[in-house]
């Protein structure tokens, strides 16, 4: 790889392990931070999340880095993961209202009680947790070798309901298709762990180390 620096934001809730080990094994340079001096000296950023979307949201205020975040995801490549990709919506109803960083279209709510029943009564559980199919609905450069169709490593309670159609990249299914990844001009969103996602998910990370943030007209907003 080309030893791109990548910013991990530390906000106090990420799997920041697992993404920055990803990140070196495929030849790139993690910076792991809560600074934004720090992460500002990278070029291309990274937004893992794990927890619940007021928490998280309040964790990153707290430490200063939501400003940061937003300019990021506007100036340089830039890679949502799990909560880092629901954070980026208008707003979430998990837990109460809360306000997200409002960077994309959109609201993150619960799988409907009523899809989550099954024919032969038994329920599906929630959260939505391991290996599903991403189908994939752009051309676009972070799929590059990535098989259509390839199993990714998922958990997750609440989806996002993008507002903008023309953000959604790709989809998976569980008790119905929901919204898997988004992707809009530099930035590109995962709902599941590419980290943990094999040989499918360091492809994906490995295209993001060498993306120039152009996704081409198929994801402009």
């Amino acid at each position: 790889m080309n030893g791109a620096r990548v910013g991990i934001v530390d906000y106090g809730m990420g799997n920041l392990y697992s993404v920055a080990k990803a990140v070196e094994y495929l030849g790139g340079k993690a910076v792991v931070s809560d600074q934004v001096s720090e992460l500002a000296t990278t070029d291309r950023i990274i937004f893992p999340g794990v927890g619940a979307f007021g928490d998280c949201m309040a964790a990153l205020e707290a430490r200063e880095l939501s400003d940061f975040v937003r300019v990021a995801a506007q100036t340089r490549p830039f890679l949502g993961i799990c909560l880092g990709m629901q954070m980026l919506m208008d707003s979430s109803a998990e837990h109460g209202e809360h306000a997200g960083l409002g960077l994309l279209p959109g609201r993150v709510i619960p799988f409907p009680e009523e899809t989550l029943q099954k024919p032969d009564g038994q329920r599906l559980k929630i959260p939505h947790m391991g290996w599903n199919e991403l189908h994939q609905l752009v051309d676009h450069p972070l799929f590059a070798s990535v098989p259509q169709n390839a199993q990714f490593y998922f958990v997750h309670s609440y989806y996002v309901e993008p507002a903008a159609p023309e953000i959604l990249a790709a989809f998976s299914d569980y008790a119905f298709p929901f919204c898997a990844a988004v992707a809009a001009d530099n930035l590109f969103a995962l709902q599941c762990h590419p980290e943990k996602s094999g040989n499918a998910g360091l492809r994906l990370l490995g295209n993001f180390l060498t993306w120039d943030g152009d996704c081409g007209s198929q994801c402009v907003i």
